[in-house]
């Protein structure tokens, strides 16, 4: 796999955390949930993924190329999110049931697709048990934690035990106070039946907003611990090669201080692993990251020529692409540091 870093593509630095938005999938709904399936009928003719800070865009091209109609579930999973008492998750949109803005058109017509939410802890389903508490199902926001709150004792040591919560006590100015905290994760998936015309291709689009978040220093410049070693970490997961290394030593304030780069840092992701329950491979894939920022560094694995066709955008083509099973695509983003963003 190629080695692609901002130092050899002339970047300089953006950051952006999303959770990870996988591919569409075909799919049928059996008895636990959605089931995930393959077709040897529907290939996929193409697809244009587009991937920003501020919005992930898919444009598909889907053929049938059977004799007879192809009537099918759609599905499109989202990024788990897992509650956590250390840090905050950073939610898109305000809108619990569409936190990513989700959309989409299926030849141009907008689809009006149901969103699927199931809450595991310990990988054992408590949706119901959630629900018969009145507690909404996202891990976050004022409302869970104002539910969850409000909940008995007996209810509290229940939902420690099933590992939903954790306890977080601090002092609150008039003494001890203990808070439960949600560490659920939730899984989403929205999901549409839609009709694949025989000897027709369609063209499925949609968008949504990631999710940004991030660090407020640069973090993979320390050297190895015992407990980790995220240089070589970044390596492998978003191929920084010494360039690239080399030109965020340079920026340091401080050289005997590996964490005094003027960068903030953080990542964006996409699951593409999923995106393989169509006949064969993606006949014509290209795949366009912009990195928001002119001044940005960036950095991410690809197999392939990578051209800069502008300030802030790299494009990338191939035939007859199969996603990577070993690796998802994971950009690394560093962005100048700023009053803003440094606190």
């Amino acid at each position: 796999m190629n080695r692609v870093a901002a130092g050899l593509l002339g970047a300089a630095a953006l950051l952006s955390t999303t959770a990870a938005l996988a591919n569409d999938t075909m799919s049928q709904l059996g008895v636990g949930g959605l089931q995930f399936i393959t077709t040897d009928k529907v290939t996929m003719a193409s697809e244009d993924l587009s991937i920003s800070p501020d919005q992930v865009k898919v444009v598909y091209k889907f053929t049938n190329e059977a004799a007879t109609d192809q009537h099918a579930l759609i599905a499109f999973p989202m990024p788990d999110i897992t509650g956590d008492g250390d840090f905050m998750v950073v939610i898109p949109k305000e809108d619990s049931a569409n936190i990513f803005g989700f959309k989409t058109t299926f030849d141009g017509k907008p689809v009006d697709a149901k969103l699927y939410q199931y809450a595991f802890a310990v990988g054992i389903d408590q949706t119901d048990y959630l629900k018969k508490l009145g507690v909404p199902l996202e891990p976050y926001g004022e409302a869970t934690q104002k539910a969850v709150n409000a909940l008995s004792d007996a209810d509290h040591q229940r939902m420690l035990q099933l590992g939903l919560v954790i306890p977080m006590t601090y002092d609150n100015g008039s003494g001890e106070k203990t808070d439960y905290t949600p560490v659920w994760t939730l899984k989403s998936t929205y999901a549409w039946e839609a009709d694949f015309p025989a000897g027709k291709s369609v063209q499925v689009v949609h968008t949504y907003t990631p999710s940004v978040g991030g660090t407020v220093a640069t973090t993979f410049l320390a050297p190895p611990t015992e407990e980790e070693d995220r240089g070589a970490a970044y390596k492998k997961k978003y191929c920084t090669d010494d360039d690239f290394v080399k030109t965020v030593k340079k920026s340091l304030k401080d050289p005997k201080d590996l964490y005094s780069a003027p960068y903030v840092e953080n990542w964006l992701s996409y699951v593409w692993s999923t995106g393989a329950n169509w006949n064969g491979p993606i006949h014509d894939f290209h795949l366009t990251i912009d990195k928001g920022d002119p001044k940005a560094l960036v950095s991410f694995c690809w197999d392939g020529k990578v051209t800069k066709t502008g300030p802030t955008k790299f494009e990338m083509s191939a035939t007859d692409f199969s996603p990577p099973y070993d690796h998802e695509l994971e950009i690394l983003l560093l962005k100048p540091q700023t009053a803003d963003n440094s606190q």
